[in-house]
């Protein structure tokens, strides 16, 4: 590999590095906003509507909390795979993965071909998966 080659293979190497940190720190700024936003236990006195909306409102938080959660476990993913020099490269077919799809969604393992086919594959099985029955039978 020539010392251009290198520098190249460096300078985005960098880049793609800072990206993600950048993320993952607006990730993490984001959750620590909403763990501060979400109130503690409340000793006031609601009405059912009330509640229910209090509820609903706590739920959808937790929900967000969990996304970016599961978004911080694949941005240290993609850090670990740019240490390693495989980031950007498909898991599947092994050809580099689009910038602008890396740009997009920063953790992606998977070219724009390959993760087609493997949403098929995962709509296919369930499709074809037998439904479980809500109550279980004695």
């Amino acid at each position: 590999m020539g010392a251009t080659t290198q520098t190249i293979n460096r300078e985005r190497h960098d880049v793609l590095r800072r990206m993600l940190e950048e993320r993952r720190v607006e990730l993490q700024d984001k959750l620590r906003s909403i763990r501060e936003d979400v109130p503690g236990h409340q000793d006031e006195v609601r009405d059912a509507e009330e509640q229910s909306v209090t509820d609903f409102a706590q739920e959808m938080e937790m929900a967000l909390m969990e996304l970016k959660a599961q978004t911080l476990v694949r941005i240290d993913e993609a850090l670990r795979r740019v240490d390693s020099g495989t980031y950007g490269t498909c898991v599947e077919c092994e050809q580099d993965i689009a910038s602008a799809r890396l740009k997009a969604l920063p953790f992606a393992v998977r070219c724009v071909d390959c993760q087609a086919r493997a949403e098929d594959e995962a709509a296919e099985e369930r499709e074809s998966a037998p439904v479980r029955a809500l109550v279980p039978i004695v």
